[in-house]
């Protein structure tokens, strides 16, 4: 995953390497400035003061030269504030140019996922990898590089001033690299375990929340709150102690380069006061590696803090790659557009399971006519949702096929072919927004006109002139405001709005009052005509007039005909309209 990282870094770098290359040269200069900074201190102590002590030059020499290395020490301080300004603002623009990226591509590869990886992906899991993951990897061009870069160069610049002035002193200040090496190493490992440990943590934490939040009405009506707070509190923990294992992490690490570092100083005090003593070595030179030491060592306790974020940032990134891996929807590499719907529908010999082998059909083979109303019945589990499901072409066949108009529903272009799609389920999902977007669903292309037209087909104009605004009335998220018959009707005037060939309804009419159902009867008798109509239905009261009923079973299509050919043959439909007849009694 290393190299695969590396290289996708390097790919999400492209198109801000202009800024990435700007700061590296920021970085380059404030090092160099930082590194001068003790240099001049140390040209002070040197050149004027002790030269003045020792009368090799007078005060006002001294004076004058130190006067003059002052304003050298305040420009280089000036250029040090100026290019840190400009690799701030310059990592900042490239982090957030790369998070923005990061995050457009993975909603748009979200969106071209199979329902399949939904059924087995939480939506908490999926909310992680758009939010927190992504946001960890802009850290690492934001912070790391920042921090990162900027340590293993001034530590480099260091060593180059610390050798170029004197090379015993140079070995001795080094001489522990070799352990602190060891160390941080050490370190990394550990910190890729615990950080990969955290991110799992809060992905779960995120899992919970977002289960428990959205079925808080089954959490109340049910009484589940103590199991949950239960259930909350294990994981709490769990993401607690894994952070604790961090914490316990940088405990033991940065302590540690503390002791190396004093140990370091200690000894270069001694060799250097000696050196010093023998007349090997300046005062302003002894300074010198005092004060680089300190700055040697903060770099590298620096370099651990951003190893762990780059520890976060790969723990992340493998998971938003593992989802960009996903395989998207199959599309065929040469769709087939059919240009009109005729909505012709063939399943010859379908095999379909949801998981492995376990089959929800098996071997299923029907053709519905275009232009043919027909209903699929059966008890629950029986097939009937598979089958629109598979109609839509959301899930893939594992054996047999299906056709719309004599093609392969695995060539056609799934986004044309869908439009050409009119489906009405009876859970309807409303977006935030008003009654008008919520029919056009945000689409420009549909006019004003057309919203009004399909309305007035329906005999829908009941429902928008009870709402305050009509067809301004807000809708929040998910359409609570209206009641479910509401959010029913404005399904079906929404999967009407571009007059398609296949219209699908899913126990459409299930939670609409009598009144509108008999207004929306009459309509829906009119608009059905010249189209392909599905309905599945669980009251069989509402699909007498099909042409054709396909009664299912097991997996299987048990019996076809119209109602009265099933009524006369007394078989499963028989059955089903007779136990159907006594609940109503």
């Amino acid at each position: 995953m290393r190299n695969s990282f590396s290289m996708r870094m390097i790919k999400e770098a492209k198109p801000v390497m202009g800024f990435l290359i700007l700061a590296l040269l920021s970085i380059l200069l404030l090092s160099l400035t930082k590194a001068l900074r003790p240099q001049i201190t140390s040209d002070i102590i040197n050149l004027y003061l002790e030269g003045f002590t020792e009368g090799s030059i007078n005060k006002e020499v001294a004076l004058v030269g130190i006067e003059k290395a002052s304003i050298y020490f305040f420009l280089i301080t000036l250029i040090e504030f100026i290019m840190s300004f400009i690799r701030s603002f310059a990592l900042s623009v490239a982090g957030m140019k790369v998070l923005y990226n990061i995050r457009q591509r993975l909603f748009n590869h979200v969106q071209n996922l199979p329902l399949s990886y939904f059924d087995k992906t939480p939506v908490g899991a999926i909310v992680t990898r758009l939010t927190n993951d992504p946001a960890a990897i802009g850290d690492l061009f934001n912070i790391v590089l920042v921090g990162f870069v900027q340590s293993i160069v001034y530590i480099v610049v260091i060593l180059v001033f610390m050798f170029a002035e004197d090379i015993t002193l140079s070995l001795v200040s080094i001489a522990l690299i070799p352990f602190i090496a060891f160390s941080t190493v050490l370190f990394r490992k550990v910190a890729r375990r615990v950080f990969g440990a955290i991110r799992q943590k809060v992905s779960e934490l995120n899992v919970f929340l977002n289960e428990s939040i959205n079925g808080m009405k089954i959490v109340q009506l049910f009484n589940l709150q103590g199991k949950k707070n239960k259930k909350f509190e294990q994981l709490n923990r769990a993401y607690y102690k894994a952070n604790m294992g961090r914490v316990i992490l940088f405990g033991v690490f940065r302590p540690l380069m503390n002791v190396i570092k004093y140990l370091t100083i200690a000894i270069l005090l001694w060799i250097g006061g000696v050196r010093y003593i023998d007349g090997i070595i300046s005062i302003g030179t002894l300074y010198l590696f005092t004060y680089y030491i300190g700055e040697f060592f903060d770099p590298i306790m620096n370099l651990a803090d951003q190893i762990s974020t780059i520890q976060s940032s790969v723990a992340a990134s493998e998971k938003i790659y593992d989802l960009l891996d996903e395989t998207p929807e199959y599309n065929h590499q040469k769709p087939k557009v059919l240009d009109v719907v005729q909505g012709e529908i063939r399943f010859e010999h379908v095999w379909f399971a949801y998981n492995d082998e376990e089959w929800v059909l098996k071997d299923v083979s029907f053709t519905i006519k275009p232009k043919e109303n027909v209903a699929f019945v059966g008890h629950t589990g029986s097939g009937k949702t598979t089958i629109i499901n598979l109609i839509c072409g959301f899930y893939d066949v594992q054996k047999g096929r299906i056709t719309i108009d004599g093609i392969d529903i695995r060539e056609l272009n799934k986004s044309q072919y869908r439009r050409s799609i009119g489906l009405v389920l009876q859970d309807v999902s409303l977006t935030e927004g008003t009654i008008l977007s919520n029919i056009k669903m945000n689409d420009h292309q549909v006019s004003d006109e057309q919203v009004v037209d399909i309305v007035d087909q329906l005999n829908l104009d009941e429902l928008i002139n009870t709402l305050e605004g009509g067809y301004a009335y807000p809708v929040n998220q998910g359409g609570t405001t209206l009641s479910t018959g509401q959010r029913q009707l404005i399904s079906f005037a929404r999967s009407l709005i571009y007059n398609p060939g296949i219209l699908i309804m899913d126990e459409a009419t299930s939670n609409i009052d009598s009144h509108t159902e008999s207004l929306l009867k009459v309509a829906l008798n009119r608009i059905v005509e010249g189209r392909t109509t599905i309905s599945i239905a669980h009251r069989l009261s509402t699909i007498k007039g099909s042409h054709t009923i396909f009664v299912l079973h097991h997996g299987t299509v048990k019996e076809v005909g119209n109602h009265v050919e099933l009524m006369t043959k007394q078989g499963l439909y028989y059955k089903l309209n007779l136990h159907e007849s006594r609940s109503v009694s």
